[in-house]
Parts: C-alpha cells; sequence; structure tokens
C-alpha cells in the first residue's frame, strides 16, 4: 500500500497550520499506523515539536521527522511513501513555490482556517492554488468560540463558494496549546478533553474522506 500524503496548507500565517499537523500526526500514531511528518517550513516549529516529542516519550516516539525543501521533498517522497502509511506535510505561509510542491504531491489538502471574515478573504489564494493543482481540499475551523453566531455565518459563506468542510470545529483549547509544549498530541496529553474528543473525530473524517479512505481488497 501506498502511504497517504496528507498537506496542510494556508498563506495566511497564524491559521494554526503547525499545531493541526501535529495533532494529526500524533492521532494517527496512536492508531498505530506508521507517520512520517515533513517539515517545509523555514521557521521549524513541527520540528522544534518533534524535538520536544523526542525528549518527552524517548523511544516511544514513533513518528519519524524530515526537514527539507519542497524540491527535495519532491524526489525523496515516493520512496518514503512505501514506507510510510501516512505523511503529514507543514508548509510555510506566504511562499507560494514550496506550498504548490507540497500540494501537488498531497492526496488531500487540509487547511485551517479561523472563523472571520478576514480568515475567509485570505484563503482564497490557497484556494486558487489547490484548485489549480486539481486536490481534494477539507477545510478545517481552527480556534472556534463556543456558542458564537460567527461561525455558522462563515460556514454558510464557504459553502456559497463550495468548499468542503470539516463537520468537526477545533475549540479554542488550552490543551492544544499546553499539548504542543510537551511535544504530545492533545489525545496523549489529556485524552478525556474535549479538545482530544474533537480531534478524534477530526480523524475519523479525515480518514473518511474518498481520497484517503483505503478499500478493503475482496477475499
Amino acid at each position: 500500500m501506498t502511504g497517504k500524503v496528507l498537506t496542510i496548507a494556508q498563506h495566511k500565517g497564524g491559521a494554526g497550520k503547525t499545531t493541526l499537523s501535529a495533532q494529526i500526526a500524533a492521532a494517527l500514531e496512536s492508531t498505530g499506523a506508521k507517520i512520517l511528518v515533513i517539515d517545509v517550513d523555514p521557521q521549524g516549529s513541527l520540528t522544534e515539536w518533534h524535538k520536544i516529542r523526542c525528549q518527552t516519550l524517548g523511544r516511544k516516539n514513533k513518528i519519524t521527522l524530515f526537514q527539507t525543501q519542497g524540491w527535495k521533498m519532491m524526489r525523496e517522497l515516493p520512496r518514503m511513501q512505501r514506507e510510510f502509511d501516512y505523511i503529514v506535510i507543514d508548509t510555510p505561509p506566504h511562499a507560494e513555490s514550496e506550498a504548490s510542491i507540497a500540494i501537488r504531491m498531497a492526496d488531500l489538502v487540509l487547511m485551517p482556517m479561523q472563523p472571520s471574515p478576514l480568515d475567509v478573504w485570505a484563503c482564497a489564494p490557497t484556494i486558487k492554488l489547490i484548485v489549480s493543482e486539481r486536490k481534494p481540499l477539507m477545510l478545517v475551523m481552527n480556534r472556534v468560540p463556543a456558542k458564537s453566531k460567527l461561525n455558522e455565518t462563515i460556514r454558510e459563506k464557504l459553502d456559497t463558494m463550495n468548499i468542503q468542510v470539516a463537520k468537526t470545529t477545533l475549540g479554542n483549547r488550552v490543551a492544544f496549546a499546553s499539548s504542543m509544549m510537551q511535544g504530545l498530541g492533545v489525545g496523549e496529553f489529556d485524552p478525556r478533553s474535549l479538545a482530544a474528543l474533537e480531534m478524534t473525530n477530526l480523524l475519523k473524517e479525515i480518514k473518511k474522506h474518498k481520497a484517503i479512505k483505503v478499500e478493503k481488497k475482496a477475499a
């Protein structure tokens, strides 16, 4: 089986790309899958998370890190897909060439977005790039405040743009930041938290997506 590639992309900075990348990787690893995370963001935040994870978990950490540039990733990715079940790519903001390569290599692109008009407007360049590469997109509402009417307004706006939005939203929860500081996913940090439940539900949606779902072979 060829490993599935999940690219996390969003041109707007501060949308939560690295947090989503790390949390998805940790959630996938908890299912027993073999996971590779690729950090193509020069800022290296995912790399720092992975370093802390190695310190926190030691040999119990099963997530592999590859920090590289986009053109090197293109050369190495086919080999890596034979070695890993899932590959999660964290892309930089405001770097169209690097992001376009990562999007081109993706089976599914995940775009985190906060529920604000500014974020809706800012996501247009990334969506245009994803459409030009003819890749499936799932938008993930991130840092969503509880009981806000704005959430539904933004979702309705996205529906008119014919964009698939994950049913699961990620709340503006301390557990996400706290788990990142320890190199963990929220499911490892606090399995009973609402944040952990949100990630579990989001992962189910991702794995059921037709671009990711692995069809069982007939006996």
